[in-house]
């Protein structure tokens, strides 16, 4: 009766709790909130305060003073930082709700398919502390193959690459189940220290992590392009021999280079996750193809170099990024039909 009382002053919610970005669906409303996952904290006298949350935080990361620092408090998509973590759900269902006092929905969140279950305990204690009525699970990989549209019920195999801020997760799917999955810490803030990394060795300039996501979007490729150096984009940093700010111009020929290692390793993952795949499924996957899901599946020429890899055919999914909070989402509203692919229904 109370449970059903404080429904009534509070909607559902769905929380796709990403390294880089934080994706919140409300029933009845779609998706409401797209935040990166960024908390800023000033230290004062022992003591910790949020400052900011979100795009305002993340604008603040490099450009703070001491006492101030920019966190995330996810890495490879569990809990690094509980206090923060929670202050940061805190926010978002302050926000959502209006800062109503009502507050306390019903919260599906998305875990990482290779999380602990200390790891999972962690996200459904900070969702619990931050008022949220009940808390359930679901694995991200499903609920990217959800928001994707695979028909993950059936008795059918699914095959979907899951590409985010800090992990890579790859599943075969079939039956409401995951029936092999692999995940891997490259995503793309590995790729973005890789650009780094490259601009640093071969033009001895150092830029920062939001200047290399900058020419990750701009003119980032999973592989080379066929023909001269593609498209260029000027970057500010500083010159390590003079120490001081310095223009270059860098071309897509070099980025995609640079981001050889990570690309290689995503490309290894699902061929491993092929082989561990049963032969019924297998066909299956020759037949529906490889869904590509998350923030990086954009990344041009990803899908052509999977493609080339498996010989499968290989789909970018419609609003990659939002695959994973629309298809939790969609397991909330539909809890009774999909209770198989929900954790702690």
């Amino acid at each position: 009766m109370i449970s059903r009382l404080l429904g009534l002053f509070s909607a559902d919610m769905a929380i796709d709790l990403g390294t880089a970005n934080t994706l919140v669906y409300v029933k009845g409303r779609g998706v409401v909130l797209n935040e990166p996952s960024v908390v800023a904290v000033a230290e004062s006298k022992g003591k910790s305060r949020i400052l900011a949350v979100g795009e305002q935080a993340k604008q603040m990361i490099g450009r703070t003073p001491e006492n101030i620092r920019a966190v995330r408090p996810m890495r490879s998509g569990v809990i690094a930082d509980f206090a923060i973590a929670e202050e940061m759900i805190k926010h978002l269902i302050r926000e959502v709700h209006n800062r109503g006092q009502f507050t306390s929905p019903r919260v599906i969140v998305t875990v990482p398919s290779g999380s602990t279950a200390v790891e999972r305990r962690s996200v459904r204690e900070a969702a619990e502390a931050a008022r949220a009525r009940r808390v359930f699970l679901i694995e991200e990989a499903m609920a990217s193959a959800i928001g994707a549209g695979l028909p993950v019920t059936e008795a059918r195999g699914s095959m979907v690459v899951d590409i985010g801020g800090g992990t890579t997760e790859v599943a075969v799917l079939s039956l409401g189940s995951i029936v092999y999955a692999r995940s891997v810490d490259v995503g793309g803030h590995f790729m973005d220290e890789a650009i780094v990394a490259y601009v640093r060795r071969v033009h001895n300039v150092l830029i920062g992590d939001a200047n290399a996501e900058e020419i990750k979007h701009a003119i980032g490729a999973a592989k080379a392009p066929d023909q001269g150096d593609g498209r260029v984009f000027e970057v500010r940093g500083r010159d390590l021999m003079s120490g001081v700010p310095r223009a270059l111009t860098v071309n897509e020929r070099q980025i995609a280079s640079s981001l050889a290692e990570p690309v290689g390793t995503i490309t290894e993952t699902v061929k491993t996750v092929l082989e561990h795949t049963a032969p019924e499924l297998a066909a299956d996957i020759v037949d529906t193809g490889i869904a590509l899901t998350g923030g990086v599946a954009v990344l041009s020429k990803m899908a052509d170099v999977l493609g080339e890899a498996t010989g499968l055919p290989v789909t970018v999914a419609d609003e990659p990024l939002l695959c994973g909070v629309m298809g939790a989402g969609r397991a909330l509203d539909e809890m009774k039909r999909l209770k198989t692919v929900v954790v702690g229904s």
